[in-house]
């Protein structure tokens, strides 16, 4: 499938992916039917998704099963009156009604609205709102569906709440009768243009309300670099990415470039991460390729991964938060595969990665996306020098790379902000050693300015993640009279040492970040902690433990 839309497909090395990767646009491309119907007419057998869940239930769906159920929720969508740019919110965790869903909503030319289960009424309010959502599919659970009930008088634009059960509330629809019993469906005469909106993410920025990313219908094709060369797939690979459907992590490994590149999904539908049950079922089903935020990683090392059997696993990829040199290391130590980092934004596909020409670098991001031309600037806009930091941005002056977000959805201003000049500016910081790989420092917001030393959170949360006492430790600043801003740590300890939680162990964790790196930047404060604020996708939230410290 993938041939259809590159030049060409292998590589002989990085600088020849650098030099020839380019993909062909088709007009009015959609994914829904010209990649999963096309694969259900040319291998209608061929495995597309294999679900199980947390209580033991397993079912295969070929991409033969995926197109009629797709047909199908596109053509009970047409009778409710959805259609081409009408807003849809699909709340559904990891149920396999999801893909049907979504794929339905792009074959009617409808916007997909994927978000979270744990949104709130004002959460409810807020999207509906400002998005003029008409529809929300969603999961049965009663939390969740309470609090759509309790928003839907605030809503005025919001006709239809739909759930996939098992329990139908009264006054809602119910999907799975939908599907089971649609019409025939028929192709609209017109579906989408390339550059018509196909997804709308909500994602929270550092303040304010979440913003509104929008993404085209070529977006699809901007994942074939993250599939087919960050994840490596292909035809005969079963592959899971780590995440809730509610968050563009979703696109990046659960649908859109796997597909092109022919893999199998792989979709372990849990309610509760448990990192002994997530090692059992990657044995259980062979599952070849493997992606998930470096928290996830962190607790499968310290279960006894011996005792599994991973031997079907052969690419093992990373994404997130930024990729601690002491997990890469301890993860290869145990299982012999390198961790292959990737970077990008809910705005992008893959900007930066680790791609199968080159070594990764213990804690680098890796070189850029070929289909991204990518720079680092200081704060006055002059390129950087190798060694030093500054801002990563996308050039976007000789071409608009697919999988770059069209704006921020009626939001103009904020739109304009990020982009100057023919320039978008991402808000990381990073800088680039002589072999050309990008290494993470910081959101700009979270790099520290102290006593005039500008230090970046990534590279002392990595020295501390090399003391046996410490799972996890975000760091952010703490305003100080003296030196503007001080190093504070905050440290869930591995259960070996909560006993010694005093300040004997604080200071033992700061000599050992002194010696392991810059002494200036050792944190003066370290609160130990027994959780961590995070979104449902396994991110730290820096924000909220910043806003908390200044308060």
């Amino acid at each position: 499938m993938v041939e259809k839309y590159i030049n060409q497909v292998n590589f002989k090395d990085l600088e020849d992916f650098k030099a020839n990767f380019k993909i062909n646009v088709p007009d009015n491309f959609n994914f829904a039917y010209d990649v999963v119907d096309e694969w259900a007419a040319t291998h209608p057998d061929k495995k597309a998704i294999c679900w199980v869940n947390d209580l033991g239930e397993h079912i295969d769906f070929t991409f033969k099963d995926v197109k009629e159920q797709s047909d199908a929720a596109a053509s009970y969508f047409l009778s409710l009156g959805i259609g081409k740019g009408d807003m849809v919110m699909l709340i559904l965790k990891r149920r396999y009604w999801y893909w049907f869903a979504i794929l339905g909503l792009h074959k009617i030319g409808a916007v997909a609205i994927p978000a979270t289960h744990l949104l709130t009424k004002k959460d409810i309010v807020y999207r509906c709102n400002s998005a003029d959502i008409k529809a929300i599919v969603s999961v049965g659970d009663k939390l969740i569906t309470e609090h759509i009930d309790d928003a839907l008088s605030e809503c005025p634009t919001l006709r239809h709440r739909i759930s996939v059960g098992p329990d139908v509330p009264e006054g809602w629809g119910d999907l799975q009768k939908g599907l089971k019993e649609a019409k025939p469906f028929v192709k609209p005469q017109h579906v989408n243009d390339n550059e018509d909106i196909m997804l709308l993410y909500f994602t929270s920025g550092t303040t304010g309300n979440a913003k509104m990313v929008i993404q085209s219908y070529t977006y699809p094709l901007g994942h074939i670099v993250t599939a087919g060369y960050w994840q490596n797939l292909h035809e005969d690979s079963l592959h899971i990415t780590l995440a809730d459907t509610g968050w563009a992590k979703a696109a990046w490994g659960k649908l859109y470039g796997q597909w092109i590149a022919g893999a199998c999904l792989f979709v372990y539908d849990h309610e509760k991460f448990t990192p002994a049950n997530l090692l059992q079922v990657l044995q259980d089903y062979n599952v070849t390729s493997f992606c998930a935020p470096p928290t996830v990683y962190r607790f499968m090392i310290r279960e006894d991964i011996a005792k599994y059997d991973l031997s079907a696993l052969k690419y093992s990829e990373i994404a997130g938060e930024p990729l601690n040199p002491s997990v890469f290391n301890t993860f290869y130590d145990i299982t012999g595969l390198k961790l292959m980092e990737g970077f990008g934004q809910t705005e992008t596909t893959v900007i930066i990665a680790n791609f199968p020409w080159m070594e990764p670098k213990s804690g680098s991001m890796g070189v850029p996306n070929p289909a991204y031309d990518v720079d680092l600037v200081t704060c006055d806009g002059r390129p950087c020098e190798d060694g030093e930091q500054g801002e990563i941005v996308i050039r976007t002056d000789k071409r608009r790379p697919l999988g770059l977000f069209l704006g921020y959805y009626r939001d103009q201003e904020l739109t304009e902000s990020v982009f100057s000049d023919n320039i978008y500016h991402t808000g990381d910081i990073a800088w680039r050693d002589e072999d050309g790989y990008y290494w993470f420092v910081g959101r700009n917001d979270d790099v520290i300015k102290s006593s005039g030393y500008r230090i970046g959170p990534f590279e002392v949360e990595s020295a501390l993640m090399t003391h046996p006492a410490v799972v996890e430790c975000p760091i952010t600043g703490v305003p100080d009279e003296v030196r503007g801003q001080v190093v504070k740590a905050t440290v869930i300890l591995a259960p070996e040492y909560k006993a010694r939680a005093n300040d004997d162990l604080v200071k033992e964790i700061q000599n050992h970040v002194k010696r392991v790196t810059a002494p200036y930047k050792y944190p003066r404060i370290i609160e130990f902690v027994d959780e961590l604020p995070k979104t449902i996708s396994g991110k730290i939230r820096r924000v909220q433990i910043r806003g908390e410290a200044e308060k």
